[in-house]
C-alpha cells in the first residue's frame, strides 16, 4: 500500500513539473515573440524602402544593397577635399524616445556617422542632428589632412591627431567615447552600435560596451552647446523628434541588421 501510495506521488510530482516547465515555455516564447514585434526594422537586407537623400526625394547615386547591405559605393575621399556628401534619412517615421541598434564597418581611412531627431531644411545634418560618430580611429589621421578637420573643433595642436570628441561612439564635438572601455574592431570587420535616448539619459554604445551618457538640454550640455563648435548653430540638437539618417563623408560604408525600438 505504502508503495502505490509513493508511486502515485512521484507521478503527480513529475506531472506538476512538467506542467510548470510547459507553462514557463510558453512565457519565455510570448516574451521573446513581444520583444521581437516591439523592433521596427529600417534595413533587413533587402531593401531601401523608407530611405531617401537628406532634402531630397529618392536615394542619392552610390547608396545600394550589396550583398544583403546597405552601402555607399564609392572611392575614398580626402578630408581636406571633403565639401558636404549625400546623407541619407529614414524619411517613413520621425522618432523622440528610442533605442537604435545597427551594425556597420568601414574601409581603412573610413568616415561617417549616424545622426537623430534630423529636421530638414537646414544646409546639412550635422547644423542640426546630434551625431554618433563613425571613423578609422587607428588610420584616419594618417591618412587625412586634419588641420580643418581639428581647427573646427578648436584645436591648434597638433592637428594630425584625431581628437577625443572625433573618435569613434563619441556624440561628436559635445561627449568623448570613453578609451578605455572602447573595443574597436579592425577596419573590414562588423562593429554593432546602439543609441538609446530618453530625456533623462541618453547613451551610446559599441560593441556591447556603453562608452559616454549624458542628460540632454541640462545645464551642462547648454555649456557645452554655447561653448564650442555648435554655439553659432542655433537650432543643433534642439528638436525633440525627427528622422534617423547616415552620413556619406566621401567614404565607402557598409551597414545592416538596422533596427529601432520606441521607448
Amino acid at each position: 500500500m505504502k508503495k502505490n501510495t509513493i508511486l502515485i506521488l512521484l507521478v503527480l510530482i513529475a506531472s506538476c513539473k512538467k506542467n510548470i516547465k510547459n507553462q514557463t515555455t510558453v512565457l519565455n516564447e510570448t516574451e521573446n515573440t513581444t520583444e521581437l514585434d516591439e523592433w521596427i526594422y529600417l534595413f533587413d537586407g533587402t531593401s531601401t524602402e523608407g530611405w531617401r537623400a537628406y532634402n531630397g526625394d529618392s536615394l542619392p547615386p552610390g547608396w545600394v544593397v550589396e550583398d544583403s547591405t546597405l552601402t555607399f559605393d564609392t572611392e575614398l575621399g580626402l578630408e581636406q577635399d571633403y565639401k558636404g556628401g549625400t546623407d541619407i534619412i529614414y524619411g517613413a517615421e520621425e522618432f523622440d524616445n528610442f533605442e537604435l541598434y545597427l551594425e556597420w564597418k568601414l574601409p581603412e581611412g573610413g568616415n561617417s556617422g549616424i545622426f537623430y531627431h534630423l529636421k530638414e531644411g537646414y544646409d546639412g545634418p550635422p547644423e542640426v542632428s546630434p551625431e554618433y560618430q563613425l571613423i578609422d580611429d587607428e588610420n584616419y589621421a594618417r591618412i587625412h589632412d586634419l588641420t580643418d578637420y581639428n581647427t573646427s573643433l578648436g584645436y591648434t595642436d597638433k592637428p594630425e591627431e584625431l581628437k577625443p570628441l572625433q573618435r569613434t561612439a563619441s556624440d561628436y564635438a559635445m561627449h568623448p567615447a570613453d578609451s578605455i572601455k572602447k573595443i574597436l574592431n579592425p577596419v573590414g570587420e562588423w562593429n554593432s552600435s546602439k543609441i538609446v535616448f530618453t530625456p533623462e539619459r541618453v547613451e551610446h554604445w559599441l560593441n556591447g560596451e556603453m562608452l559616454l551618457s549624458f542628460v540632454p538640454w541640462d545645464e551642462a550640455w547648454y555649456e557645452k552647446k554655447n561653448s564650442d563648435k555648435w554655439k553659432n548653430s542655433a537650432d543643433y540638437g534642439k528638436y525633440k523628434t525627427g528622422f534617423i539618417g547616415l552620413q556619406d563623408h566621401s567614404s565607402p560604408i557598409w551597414f545592416r541588421n538596422i533596427k529601432v525600438k520606441k521607448l
